[in-house]
């Protein structure tokens, strides 16, 4: 008997990650890298532990059985794909990584995540109904970034990975003009721009605190990257831009709105904000929450209950749950219970907007495609909506505590 897919969820994980291992980048790479690329490896140890464990914790970033069936399992049948292994040439994960100084440096790097996308965009082909992959650029040569996402264009992929910006590596901010043909090209492409949390704050040095301190306060560095976009004047520039900002929570966004619309109304009604004055211009045709709804959505990675409450405040149009496969704090395998945790009280439009129409929105899934298999795997909608009494015994994730 076939299975009603209005009596199922259909999910699109907007926070997965993934890589190939490092035999395969080198097959990817131009073959002028090579004797480069043996050193590297010959030297390099991953510091990640998922990237350490013996089976499955490494062949979760490339294995297509294993990833599809324990998707299957977790009820998640698409996903948006950020990176995972090591690059190529990197110092460490590229979500953390500093950004290049030197030239040869850059170029080195750079051959890394161009073989990145290159194999990125072969591994979704082989599911493309359920995979958008997102490529890696660059931010220290704005005409080779700019040819490196028509690249990625051309290759299949739909997204870019921005880069937040340190403070102290010598680039230019996001908010700086010499980016607009970065998002003049996005534009023109229909290129999403993603921003992933883990990058952006300056350099701790060796301190035995700074781990925790990377931690508590690498989340606004990430955030940054939507004040600067909003107060530059870049979607007022460029009104079809796509953000999104994933992995960075949600609680921070309906404050930091608010502080934004009244920055900027006061600014317009008295031309000057404390004692700085107001720009003239008109860089802001609207409230910074106006730029918000029209261009910017939020990936929301394990979101707890309180997170699931700051969405109903942002609205449910905008934000997109997200699993973090195959992350230690990641929700799998226990994804339905953190549902049931968080999101048992919804109602089902607005769950189904949040689960997967607003992704096929942004990223262009295909639900015609993907319904079926949500009604083969996702949770019934009956199932959600019983709350969770008991969190999972071996659960990782944060949204459990």
């Amino acid at each position: 008997m076939s299975i009603d897919t209005a009596e199922r969820y259909t999910i699109i994980s907007s926070d997965c990650h993934a890589g190939a291992d490092h035999a395969t980048y080198r097959d990817y790479l131009d073959t002028r890298w090579h004797d480069d690329f043996d050193a590297w490896r010959g030297e390099y140890t991953n510091p990640f532990k998922d990237l350490q464990e013996a089976d499955k914790g490494k062949r979760r970033n490339w294995d297509d059985e294993l990833r599809v069936s324990e998707q299957n399992a977790d009820g998640i049948v698409a996903e948006i794909t950020f990176p995972n292994t090591v690059p190529p040439f990197f110092p460490t994960g590229t979500l953390i990584a500093y950004p290049p100084k030197e030239r040869a440096d850059y170029e080195r790097r750079r051959a890394g995540v161009q073989a990145h996308n290159r194999w990125l965009a072969d591994w979704c082909g082989r599911f493309p109904a359920r995979r958008r992959g997102v490529a890696q650029i660059f931010l220290n040569d704005v005409d080779e970034t700019v040819a490196d996402i028509r690249t990625a264009h051309r290759l299949g992929l739909r997204s870019i990975l921005l880069p937040s910006v340190p403070p102290d590596q010598g680039i230019p901010a996001l908010f700086e003009d010499c980016y607009r043909p970065v998002w003049a090209v996005c534009q023109e492409l229909g290129m999403v721009v993603t921003a992933h949390a883990g990058n952006g704050a300056p350099d701790y040095a060796e301190h035995d605190s700074a781990g925790m301190i990377f931690i508590q306060e690498v989340p606004f560095f990430s955030n940054r990257t939507l004040w600067h976009l909003i107060l530059s004047g870049v979607f007022e520039q460029f009104p079809g831009l796509k953000l999104v900002m994933t992995e960075q929570g949600v609680g921070w966004v309906p404050d930091t709105l608010r502080r934004l619309d009244g920055l900027y109304m006061q600014g317009k009604a008295t031309g000057r904000i404390g004692e700085l004055g107001f720009p003239s211009d008109d860089r802001l045709a609207m409230k910074p929450s106006e730029y918000f709804d029209r261009n910017v959505w939020i990936g929301a990675s394990f979101p707890g209950p309180r997170e699931a409450a700051a969405i109903r405040k942002i609205g449910a149009h905008k934000a997109m749950w997200g699993s973090d496969y195959p992350h230690h704090e990641g929700t799998p395998p226990y994804s339905r219970e953190a549902l049931r945790l968080s999101f048992h009280d919804w109602d089902e439009a607005d769950l189904r907007k949040i689960l997967s129409e607003n992704a096929a929105l942004v990223y262009g899934f295909d639900l015609d495609v993907l319904d079926p298999l949500g009604a083969e795997f996702g949770p019934t909608v009956d199932e959600v909506k019983v709350p969770l009494d008991a969190k999972p015994e071996r659960a990782t994730s944060p949204a459990f505590f």
